[in-house]
């Protein structure tokens, strides 16, 4: 499993190769909770499209969308794909924050407990819980998904059989828990994978192993 200075290693060399991102897009924090749901299995262009289409119906707030019948909120995502099991999954997650206050009130609770609720909404798993608890809650959590693992085992600083657990604890045990580090971090890895899907021999086909 990588080291510490190796994931340092590795954030340098993509910092150094995309500079800093500012990611995540959007124009207010309930936009990432949405956007969060809305890019599960497809690109975020068409992400982008089904966000513009909400916030042109002044449908990216969580009062609305719950009003919103199912079939009308899934026309405004069509081109998010899989659009009726995702308009589902929005009026839960909206229900949800309603129920629980909205960010005044859930910020205030402990990261693991609000990782908990998230994971217990119908259709939220550890990698959209965790993409809302970093990038709308500003948490120390690790967002793990295709692209690091890919970029990790191309590297040969995982085994590739880890689990999603395992891989998030190795980013979170072994780098200081800031929120900043981690968004940057993800999405650097975001911008490799999608720029360079086969993976450069620069910086994908070499072991890190030299210091900073």
């Amino acid at each position: 499993m990588a080291s510490k200075r190796q994931l340092l290693t590795l954030y340098k060399r993509l910092l150094d190769a995309y500079g800093r991102q500012h990611w995540w897009p959007g124009e207010s924090r309930f936009e990432v909770l949405v956007g969060a749901v809305l890019t599960q299995n497809t690109a975020w262009t068409n992400v982008m499209k089904a966000m513009a289409r909400l916030r042109d119906a002044g449908a990216l707030e969580a009062n609305v969308i719950n009003a919103l019948p199912v079939r009308r909120l899934a026309a405004l995502i069509r081109s998010s794909g899989t659009f009726n099991i995702k308009a589902g999954r929005l009026h839960n997650l909206s229900r949800w924050f309603a129920a629980g206050g909205g960010f005044p009130d859930l910020e205030a609770l402990p990261t693991a407990r609000l990782r908990g609720e998230l994971l217990d909404i119908n259709g939220i798993g550890p990698e959209t819980a965790d993409a809302i608890l970093l990038y709308a809650f500003e948490r120390p959590v690790f967002v793990i998904d295709a692209y690091t693992r890919r970029l990790l085992r191309a590297l040969e600083l995982i085994d590739g059989g880890e689990n999603y657990e395992t891989l998030r604890a190795l980013f979170e045990t072994r780098l200081p828990p800031d929120p900043a580090l981690f968004q940057e971090y993800h999405a650097l890895i975001v911008r490799h994978g999608k720029q360079r899907r086969a993976a450069p021999r620069d910086l994908a086909h070499r072991r890190i192993e030299s210091p900073l």
